[in-house]
């Protein structure tokens, strides 16, 4: 048997080649994250229960990346989690809340406290719009028993556009009349959506922002390949979802191929993306399966011991190579998947032929992920587990009511851990981007496909390694 020699990261190095760049500011570092989805930063936060849910969904797309959504949870709650980014930033909301005139005050209020919104419209039967009530109706209001339409501002007070309005149009009458709310209404009477000040706000403080066509936010959505796949996708695609991850842990397999196939004739012309893989075989065959991307990656990850428990595996940089290679010839994105622990190996990923690079580890730790804060010996930390850990799998099986889990019949692939507490991932997006411009500039390139074409990487030792980093030095 001939045994070919593997590459990860830390076994290379770009070469520097002459820049035309003056200035970060010029180094475009937009990609594609589908066949028809383009994101102007190449990072997505990984489908990880302890990663990725509506905060940081919102967080990576108002930085313009993605994040996909876990699917470790009821497809109720995980199409809750897609609506809430959904409608985190919406220039025209098409559904906007609703109330009807005959309900209660204290009903109005809870309606309002559980969508996180200080304003609702009122509408009859027939849809139609009867009245606004905002908190400045009822913020001295004490009789909870009131009934909505005693309350609201209705009839002549009510401030309307007709449908057609453009956003200019909007700031306008927003700001003529000093209100934050401007309901679309048809010459029916009826509603037809919803503009609200908030979100033109919104808007314009992040204009990256990874948005579809009706200037909501991308959300990404994972799904798996065992019972009732389709039905979880419905839900989340009926929520807004962008794009559909489907996601196991060795994704060359039939029942990964049949899943797509399904998807794709059930729900038609979506945006699927699916792994996970390490060769060029299982790309050439996902692609064929008509995916829109390929996760790549077979235990790189910082919590995966796949590779220790299986003995399987690519190191990730020839897996990224030899499946860029392929996918790249069909105009198929590639998602490189684990083991980058910093902006360096972001830079490498792509310079291999990847497209995006999907991580949890350099999320993870963030004030966006899920979970509290632990104090542990006067630092902050957040728990990190891989999603074949077997807490993970504990959680999965409390949420879904099964106490079927033998831990003598249960072999886990991932570890969990505790990473320090990072701050906001605003800034750890920033430290990502600005490194990964700094080496598209030193592989002489001005963009992600002019680095790709220019990368020449060279194999290091492992004292090539270490003088890599800082070295014969203490740190303060």
């Amino acid at each position: 048997m001939d045994l070919r020699e593997a590459l990860t990261y830390d076994d290379v190095l770009l070469v520097p080649k002459k820049s035309p760049v003056k200035t970060r500011k010029e180094v475009d570092v937009s990609t594609r994250l589908t066949r028809k989805i383009k994101v102007n930063i190449p990072l997505v936060s990984s489908n990880m229960d302890s990663v990725t849910e509506s905060r940081m969904c919102i967080a990576m797309a108002r930085h313009g990346g993605i994040g996909v959504i876990h699917q470790f949870m009821p497809v109720e709650d995980q199409a809750k989690e897609v609506l809430k980014a959904k409608r985190s930033e919406n220039l025209i909301i098409e559904n906007p809340y609703m109330l009807s005139p005959h309900v209660s005050l204290k009903d109005a209020k809870d309606t309002m406290a559980q969508h996180g919104v200080q304003g609702i419209l009122v509408v009859d039967h027939n849809k139609k719009l009867v009245g606004v009530l905002t908190r400045r109706d009822i913020i001295f209001e004490k009789d909870e028993t009131k009934k909505v339409e005693e309350l609201m501002t209705k009839g002549n007070d009510l401030v309307t556009a007709k449908v057609g309005t453009t956003i200019e149009e909007a700031k306008e009458i927003l700001k003529k009349n000093r209100i934050e709310k401007l309901p679309i209404v048809g010459e029916d009477g009826i509603l037809r959506g919803l503009i609200s000040a908030k979100d033109i706000i919104k808007s314009a403080r992040h204009p990256e922002a990874s948005k579809d066509i009706k200037g909501r936010l991308l959300v990404g959505a994972a799904v798996g390949v065992k019972e009732g796949y389709l039905q979880r996708s419905e839900k989340l695609l009926e929520a807004g979802c962008d794009v559909i991850v489907v996601d196991i842990a060795h994704g060359h397999s039939d029942l990964l191929l049949n899943t797509i196939r399904n998807l794709r004739k059930n729900f038609g012309d979506i945006q699927i993306v699916a792994g996970n893989i390490a060769t060029a075989e299982a790309a050439k065959d996902l692609i064929s399966a008509d995916v829109d991307a390929v996760k790549v990656g077979v235990g790189p990850g910082s919590t995966c011991i796949t590779r220790v428990i299986t003995g399987s595996g690519v190191p990730q940089l020839t897996a990224v190579m030899d499946a860029a290679k392929v996918s790249n010839e069909a105009g198929v994105p590639v998602w490189a998947d684990g083991g980058m622990r910093g902006s360096g190996d972001v830079v490498k990923a792509l310079a291999a032929g990847a497209s995006v690079a999907f991580s949890g580890f350099l999320f993870s730790g963030t004030a966006e992920t899920p979970g509290m804060t632990i104090l542990r010996n006067g630092r902050k930390y957040k728990i990190y587990r891989g999603s074949a850990s077997f807490g993970a799998a504990l959680t999965r099986k409390e949420r879904e009511k099964k106490d079927d889990l033998n831990p003598f019949d249960y072999t886990p692939e991932g570890v969990e851990a505790m990473v320090s507490f990072k701050g906001s991932v605003s800034e750890v997006i920033k430290g990502l981007i600005g490194g990964l411009k700094s080496g598209i500039s030193y592989c002489g390139a001005r963009n992600i496909e002019e680095m790709q074409k220019n990368a020449e990487f060279i194999k290091i030792t492992p004292i090539g390694l270490k003088e890599s980093s800082f070295h014969d030095v203490e740190g303060v």
